[in-house]
This record gives C-alpha cells, sequence and structure tokens, in this order.
C-alpha cells in the first residue's frame, strides 16, 4: 500500500496520526486520557495501521494507556494477510532508558515489538524482538529502513511528535479534529517546540467528515518543506 504519487525514497515515510479538540489539545488540563474520537475516528486509525510496517509509540503513551492500537477490522485483516503481511503492523517503543514495565498488557498484545532506546541494553530485553540505538532520530529511521521499515505511523505522544517534527522527519499529518474545547497545557504540538523548516506550508491531500461532528485532515508536508 504505497503512498500514491511517492517516489521511492531512501528513508521511510512517516505519517503522524492525532485526535485532537478544537483547541489542539490531546488531553484535559490534569492530565490523562481524554477519550476523543468515537467510530469514524477508530476507522480512520486503522485505515492508516493497515496502511504501516510499522508504528512509533512513545514510552510515557505506553505507560498512561498501558496497550498500543489494534488492526481489529476484518477486511483490512484480510487485505493485510493478503498482501503477506502480518496482521498488525510492529510496535516500535521509543524510550529513553529502555525501561517499561514488563507488567503492561502491551507484553500480551498480539503483535511484533522493538525497542528504540537511547540507553540501551548489552541484553536483550525480554517482550523486545529488536533492539535498536536512538542517538540521532536520521540515523536510527535509516536503521529501520534497513529492517524493512517503509512507512511507519507515528502514534504519540507530544514529545516523541516534537522530537521527529524537529528533525524535519514527519512527511504526513493526519488529524481528527474533535467537537470539544478541553483547555490546559496539554497541546499536540507543545509550546515552544522546534519545527523544520520552521516556514514551509503543508498541501491538504484529504479532508472528509467521519460522523459525530469529526473531521478527518490529512496534510502533507509541502515541496518548500521537504526540499523538493
Amino acid at each position: 500500500m504505497s503512498e500514491p504519487g511517492r517516489q521511492e525514497a531512501a528513508r521511510p515515510w512517516l505519517r503522524l496520526v492525532l485526535v485532537i479538540s478544537l483547541d489542539g489539545r490531546l488531553a484535559p488540563p490534569e492530565g490523562g486520557a481524554a477519550q476523543l474520537g468515537g467510530p469514524g475516528d477508530r476507522r480512520a486509525l486503522e485505515e492508516a495501521l493497515a496502511w504501516a510496517d510499522g508504528c512509533l509509540i512513545g514510552a510515557e503513551t505506553l505507560r498512561r494507556h498501558g496497550t498500543t492500537c489494534l488492526l481489529k477490522d476484518p477486511q483490512l485483516l484480510a487485505l493485510r494477510r493478503g498482501e503477506g503481511r502480518h496482521p498488525q503492523p510492529v510496535a516500535i517503543a521509543v524510550s529513553r532508558s529502555g525501561q517499561l514495565p514488563a507488567t503492561l498488557p502491551f507484553f500480551r498484545q498480539p503483535l511484533e515489538r522493538w525497542l528504540l532506546a537511547a540507553e540501551p541494553s548489552p541484553v536483550a530485553i525480554p517482550g523486545f524482538s529488536h533492539q535498536l540505538p536512538l542517538a540521532r532520530w536520521p540515523e536510527a529511521i535509516d536503521a529501520l529502513a534497513g529492517r524493512g521499515m517503509r512507512q511507519l505511523v507515528v502514534l504519540g505522544g507530544a514529545g516523541l511528535a516534537a522530537s521527529l517534527l524537529g528533525a524535519g522527519l514527519i512527511d504526513e499529518l493526519q488529524l481528527t479534529l474533535c467537537p470539544r474545547l478541553l483547555g490546559g497545557a496539554h497541546q499536540w504540538l507543545p509550546s515552544g517546540s522546534p519545527v523544520w523548516p520552521p516556514d514551509g506550508p503543508w498541501e491538504l491531500i484529504e479532508h472528509r467528515a467521519l460522523g459525530g461532528d469529526e473531521l478527518l485532515l490529512r496534510y502533507r508536508r509541502g515541496r518548500e518543506s521537504s526540499g523538493g
């Protein structure tokens, strides 16, 4: 399921997938899960999972939620099997310390787990089939490409999204806009986060109503931003 009109690139295509409030928040002022997104957003999320070879998930997001998102739609699962792919994209946990509680339900989910760690362990960490170093994002993304990752979904949280945007590595934004106002400090792109390049426009490639007054917006990094 290659990106339409996309030329084959050396590094993977990264799509940031988020559900946000009308005021751009991921969580209520007190933190925790906002319970944003209805059935339409769930379908859009699963379509992104079906497209992806792997999903990048921040360690703090895993600690808070306990699990990652699974593809459940029978048609999308059948599509992946028909293409000779695993039913679920690889879950790639991103962690500074490389430490995640072994009791997390994440480790019992039916998927393959990889670890990107800034402080990699000298021994294999149970629950992960591959462990890769995270010194700088370009090298880490190249390492994922070397293991067959061509299409990656980024599922959050905000810190992970900001670091990848700051490195100029997010190619596409998939945002579900939900009809709620949350307020507070938990923006999907934290205040003061560097974005590279800072002034390049993004191109709208899809917009559709999802039901329940939710709206899906997909933007691709523009030619000025990508250097094309």
